[in-house]
């Protein structure tokens, strides 16, 4: 009996400590045909599995267009669950908004369809893929297994182009990384802004040049002006109806760049001076 009831205890203890690898995805309707899957406002975490970006899709007249899949393949796996439950339309083209990791590495999930991305975010995805993945798994643990890197095999240009029907205008910025993909869906009148724009969190700066992220940001708001507009999906944080992203995200760049600035002329060395080591 002794026997049992331990055996029962470590039973319910196991079952406790379970992590059962859901992201619970829940697609949420942002205009018509168009979905996202708003991520928490949070760091990467073993309880959250990297679950702290958006993503989205679009239902076109000829099938669905992804914008970025997520931060490991289980993301991707259910991510397409996910979209299968709104449409059985087939999935048409992958967009990467750029290379890192929490925006691509659900690619895998996803092999069997097109995936695109700019050529520079390409080159960034090859060279710094597995690096990224490696890291995700430290900070994530099993939420990543069996995540591996699945490279865009299609290279995008700006412009105006036709996916499944549906016309997109591809604006290619650079400042959060080296090549940052703006989609402007003028159908249903939505920016997808990728991480250029961050909403009610401090933006990441790995690979950043504040001054052209900052002229991104002028050349981004300008797209929220013109006729057609309703909203603007962040890369983290909740849609708007608005160009308040935009200036959260510029007011803490020019906070971040004068700071710096500050301790330079201070003689601070850089750990001393990063307001983000702080």
């Amino acid at each position: 009996m002794k026997r049992l009831l331990c055996a029962l205890l470590m039973l319910v203890a196991g079952q406790l400590g379970a992590v059962d690898f859901d992201y619970r995805l829940s697609a949420v309707m942002i205009a018509k045909d168009v979905y996202a899957f708003i991520g928490k406002t949070e760091d990467f975490s073993t309880d959250n599995g990297g679950n702290i970006v958006n993503t989205a899709f679009i239902v076109a007249p000829q099938g669905v267009i992804v914008i970025d899949t997520g931060p490991s393949l289980r993301y991707g796996q259910q991510m397409r669950r996910a979209i299968a439950a709104i449409t059985a339309k087939p999935i048409a083209l992958v967009i990467n908004t750029h290379h890192h990791p929490d925006h691509f590495l659900g690619n895998q999930a996803f092999a069997d369809v097109p995936i695109a991305a700019l050529a520079e975010t390409r080159n960034g995805i090859a060279a710094d893929g597995n690096a990224f993945a490696e890291n995700l798994f430290r900070m994530s643990g099993d939420w990543m297994k069996g995540t591996e890197v699945q490279l865009p095999g299609q290279t995008l240009n700006a412009g105006v182009v036709d996916v499944a029907g549906r016309s997109l205008r591809l604006v290619a910025l650079d400042g959060h990384t080296g090549a940052d993909l703006v989609i402007v869906d003028a159908t249903s009148g939505v920016v997808f802004a990728g991480d250029l724009a961050f909403n009610g969190r401090a933006p990441t700066t790995p690979h950043a040049d504040v001054a052209h992220w900052l002229k991104a940001l002028d050349q981004l708001e300008a797209l929220t002006r013109e006729a057609g507009f309703k909203v603007l999906l962040p890369g983290h944080g909740a849609p708007t109806g608005d160009a308040a992203p935009i200036r959260q995200t510029r007011a803490w760049l020019t906070w971040l760049s004068a700071a710096m600035r500050d301790a330079a002329k201070a003689g601070l060395d850089m750990n001393a001076s990063s307001p983000i080591c702080r």
